[in-house]
């Protein structure tokens, strides 16, 4: 992981674009870091591009159904996994292959 931070980002704290994360804030919270280490360990076992098709495949399903940005976002499988898990530092350490699967 290759951290930037202070970058001016758009209605978001942080995103995981790998290998970077892109930080808003100068003071990152190890909650939020887990939380984008999850993502880049979804990207690597996605081999990155079909983690990012994925993502707005699934973005778009659920907002077509739902009709709300943030609604739709909140739905998507690798957040949902990435916010349940934020706060379990060792999850990554146990975690199994493409367990976003569990959260479609």
């Amino acid at each position: 992981m290759i951290l930037i931070k202070g970058v001016r980002l758009p209605k978001i704290r942080a995103i995981a674009l790998f290998p970077f994360v892109l930080t808003r804030d100068r003071k990152v919270s190890k909650r939020l870091l887990n939380h984008e280490n999850i993502h880049l360990r979804q990207q690597l076992e996605m081999l990155v591009l079909l983690f990012y098709l994925w993502y707005v495949v699934e973005w778009a399903i659920h907002y077509v159904r739902l009709g709300n940005f943030w609604a739709a976002y909140a739905r998507i499988s690798f957040e949902r996994e990435a916010y349940a898990k934020e706060n379990e530092p060792t999850y990554l350490k146990s975690r199994p292959f493409w367990a976003f699967l569990a959260w479609l």
